[in-house]
């Protein structure tokens, strides 16, 4: 069910919620967050479709606020407010309200949202494109414990990571830090597998991808040893190699889809690692309300930091992997001895 309103105010979209509640038959109101998405016309579709898809697994109110730039300096001095209401099949399982602000009024869009949040719920921003450098701070940033941004839309990428880390708050977050969630297990589960040392690391990607920096970043706060970042025509990442004193651990993804997982002494495996689309990173980052620490740990670091790491670093990772493959035979006889270094005291107690 849609309901159009030209010139409205927040009360009678309020009404207008209601009453689309009460003609589908659900005068009750099941929702478990406000969304409020902040985007141009250009982009408003796309993100309204991610949004009611995520909205399967999280039922939200979602707002959407379009600010429409008037041609006319009589215009701009006009304030108007139109909105469509849609509640039903037609707004996934929660309730849309697309808001269109003109005038004087669309630098003021939070005392339009403001009315219009759910009471005793939390409140997520979304800024699909253009996000501002600090998400905290804008007004309607301020209104929302999470502030989502995706600095893979941005203009230049890599340098807007350096922005953000400059004005992280607790709360903010990242579609491009998303998108390598699968990578992180991946590469967590594989280092379970062995007993090793990572020595150096190369993560191998498109060149203007913030997924990329990210990753890279993450691994060099997490490991403490030089990462490489080297380019590739992509599609996003394509492969992480680890060296460690135990061989090469590679995590290679060419086409997008599929990865081979290759750990030195084990057969290579093939393990799903396919692009994902919005509409599940935004259903991941609503899935946690609290501050991602990992996340503000690895921004942190650096894009400067990580592009002028040692000269080690910038060392081919394969020559580290040559240099670390040992004698494996010999490996067993160091924690033979530890062992029989720690039953000694045992069986001279024994002996007495």
């Amino acid at each position: 069910m849609k309901i159009d309103l030209t010139d409205t105010t927040a009360s009678k979209i309020n009404k207008a919620l209601v009453k689309g509640r009460r003609a589908i038959g659900t005068p009750a109101v099941g929702m478990v967050l406000t969304l409020v998405i902040v985007t141009d016309e250009e982009n408003a579709y796309d993100a309204l479709k991610a949004a009611n898809d995520a909205s399967r697994e999280h039922p939200s109110r979602t707002l959407v606020v379009i600010r429409r730039v008037s041609r006319s300096p009589r215009d701009r001095t006009k304030s108007r407010l139109d909105a469509e209401v849609r509640v039903g099949a037609d707004a996934g399982t929660g309730e849309t309200v697309i808001l269109r602000l003109y005038g004087e009024v669309a630098d003021h869009a939070q005392s339009v949202v403001l009315p219009l949040l759910l009471p005793d719920a939390p409140v997520v921003v979304w800024w699909p494109v253009n996000a501002p450098l600090d998400p905290a701070n804008d007004p309607l940033g301020a209104l929302a414990q999470r502030r989502v941004t995706d600095t893979y839309a941005a203009e230049q990428p890599v340098r807007e990571l350096s922005a953000r880390a400059d004005a992280y708050t607790p709360g903010d977050t990242d579609l491009a830090w998303t998108r390598i969630t699968p990578w992180r297990s991946m590469l967590a589960a594989a280092l379970d597998q062995v007993v090793c040392e990572v020595k150096a690391v190369e993560v191998e990607g498109e060149e203007f991808n913030p997924s990329c920096e990210l990753l890279a970043m993450w691994l060099a706060d997490r490991l403490d040893v030089p990462v490489k970042r080297s380019l590739s025509s992509g599609p996003g990442l394509t492969a992480v190699r680890l060296a460690t004193d135990h061989g090469a651990i590679a995590l290679d993804r060419a086409d997008g889809t599929l990865a081979t997982l290759s750990i030195g002494g084990q057969p290579d495996r093939a393990v799903a690692l396919k692009r994902r689309e919005t509409a599940e990173l935004i259903a991941e980052e609503l899935r946690r309300l609290d501050p991602d620490d990992t996340y503000a740990s690895a921004l942190r670091f650096g894009v400067d930091r990580l592009h002028a790491a040692p000269t080690a670093a910038q060392e081919p990772v394969a020559e580290a992997s040559a240099a670390a493959q040992e004698p494996v035979a010999e490996a067993p006889a160091t924690p033979a001895k530890k062992t029989a270094a720690k039953k000694a005291p045992a069986n001279k107690a024994a002996a007495k």
